[in-house]
């Protein structure tokens, strides 16, 4: 049984993650802030699962805050760190980098300085495909470089990259860092597509398509990013960046038609110009994961979209 510390554990993937480690016997402290970026409800209705488990502590604070990462790193004392939270998206970034910049770097640079004065063994940083930038020749690969961020959420997550390298050399301190592509399926962000399209559709209002439909996105069921994330903990050795993807690149037009299947309504689309800060593709090569982590993506887009469907359903009673 393992102690962690899990930021931004009342998030989308934050509290799947704690859930995972709690279910295999870990005990797990969770650190959030609940700030208002979407309702602060959603998030505690997140964390209704882990209360139930005696395992968990809950510490409700800020990552830039001191006194409040020395709580979440107290008794019991953490092995392991998986730092998840961030200000997240692409879109809020342009609008506001300087917050971006000060929770996404300032802030991690913060975890990374209090778990190494608390002796932590293991550090696991959420990176993003974003930091591949503007590309147009997938598969995109943990060794292709990454040094043309478009958006402002794109490079706070190339510089937390950068600050858990040199943290790793200047201590020792085994960090892997994790590049999420297009996470989606229960408790997802209000604001993402999948999530925001499906409620669109239930509502009988069109959907917003930024571009003429060709965008393509590697769709990432939550349980495949769990599974990679919990590998990679037990395998934190030295520095290491590997891709958590489901290896299938998805046209944004395609995805609304699934997503209609899978509700059974009629999509109306409304055509709107490409965004500032969107990338025409992400898809991720998996082999280093395959081959370190025994990495398999195992739900395709289809299967993923019916229990994220089932899951609004029930959620909107």
């Amino acid at each position: 049984m393992a102690a962690i510390l899990v930021t931004g554990a009342a998030g989308f993937i934050g509290s799947h993650v704690a859930e995972a480690l709690l279910a295999r016997g870990d005990r797990v402290t969770g650190l959030d802030n609940l700030n208002d970026f979407y309702d602060p409800a959603l998030k505690r209705r997140n964390l209704e699962a882990l209360f139930r488990n005696p395992a968990f502590r809950f510490v409700e604070g800020d990552i830039r805050d001191p006194a409040a990462l020395a709580e979440a790193l107290e008794d019991p004392r953490p092995s392991a760190v998986i730092h998840l939270a961030a200000m997240a998206g692409v879109r809020p970034s342009i609008e506001r980098p300087a917050l971006y910049v000060d929770v996404n770097e300032r802030g991690t640079a913060l975890v990374l300085e209090a778990s190494v004065k608390r002796g932590v063994e293991r550090f696991l940083f959420a990176s993003s495909s974003s930091v591949y930038g503007e590309r147009k020749d997938p598969p995109f690969r943990e060794d292709d470089r990454v040094d043309h961020p478009v958006s402002p959420y794109a490079a706070t997550k190339k510089a937390g990259e950068l600050l858990c390298h040199t943290f790793h050399h200047l201590h020792g301190l085994p960090v892997t860092c994790l590049r999420y592509f297009t996470v989606y399926g229960p408790r997802q962000r209000p604001e993402m597509a999948i999530h925001k399209f499906a409620r669109l559709l239930r509502a009988g209002r069109p959907i917003p398509m930024f571009g003429d439909g060709s965008s393509a996105r590697d769709y990432t069921y939550v349980s495949d990013i769990v599974d990679g994330t919990v590998r990679a903990l037990d395998r934190c050795r030295g520095w290491r960046v590997y891709n958590l993807g489901g290896s299938r690149m998805v046209r944004l037009a395609d995805l609304v038609t699934i997503l209609a299947a899978a509700l059974g309504r009629e999509a109306e689309v409304e055509r709107l110009p490409d965004q500032p800060g969107d990338v025409p593709l992400t898809s991720a090569c998996v082999d280093r994961a395959a081959a370190e982590l025994g990495y398999r993506p195992s739900v395709p887009l289809e299967e993923g979209v019916r229990r994220f469907a089932a899951w609004l359903a029930e959620a909107e009673r």
